[in-house]
């Protein structure tokens, strides 16, 4: 959808995935994507439902779906008064509560609250995508430059060979099981000692 990369001020362009990006996700989920809660009217996702943004407020309404792809708006929206931190609480949340297979198209920023509370420690698997600047689609169609940000796909699911065999091909692949449940930011050293005392 729109990766949002403005906020909902008085201009609002819609960056849509790119279709190679949507095509994998589509084989990784068995040929089809049921839910896409932060579509817009140049989506070529084509997931099953849609919540178009900024009519239909995907932060609100239910992610009760089998597969769900999330590019969420990067920026934060002052009108509602969230953040990029919102959707991977949902992400998350989904497949917690609903066991959903959960992947979202996310900026790269491993050192902020959102990636250590909701991706290290809780996610399945990571694949820091080998775009050097992902193109988006601009409002459906291609556009000459890309972000200006590193991009990755985050996975809240339960497959993660699965997971790792489609898309290796984009990025470097990291499996994060071995963090669930560990306090990011404490060498696992440590919390070794704090267990044995």
């Amino acid at each position: 959808m729109t990766a949002g990369r403005s906020n909902t001020d008085s201009v609002s362009l819609h960056w849509c995935t790119p279709p190679k990006y949507v095509k994998v996700i589509k084989e990784f989920f068995g040929g089809e994507i049921a839910l896409d809660p932060c579509s817009n009217e140049y989506s070529v996702v084509g997931a099953n439902s849609e919540y178009r943004l900024p009519e239909s407020d995907g932060l609100v309404l239910p992610w009760n779906a089998p597969t769900v792809f999330v590019n969420p708006p990067y920026g934060r929206d002052r009108l509602r008064g969230t953040s990029i931190i919102n959707w991977f609480k949902k992400c998350q949340d989904t497949h917690l509560h609903f066991g959903a297979e959960v992947l979202a198209l996310v900026p790269v920023a491993t050192n902020t609250r959102h990636w250590k509370e909701f991706v290290f420690g809780a996610a399945e698997g990571v694949v820091f995508l080998y775009d050097t600047r992902l193109k988006f689609l601009e409002k459906g169609g291609a556009i000459g430059k890309g972000a200006p940000m590193a991009c990755a796909m985050v996975y809240w699911g339960s497959d993660y060979n699965r997971f790792e065999y489609f898309f290796l091909p984009f990025g470097a692949v990291l499996d994060l099981r071995p963090l669930q449940g560990m306090e990011i930011g404490i060498p696992a050293f440590a919390l070794q000692e704090v267990n044995s005392k």
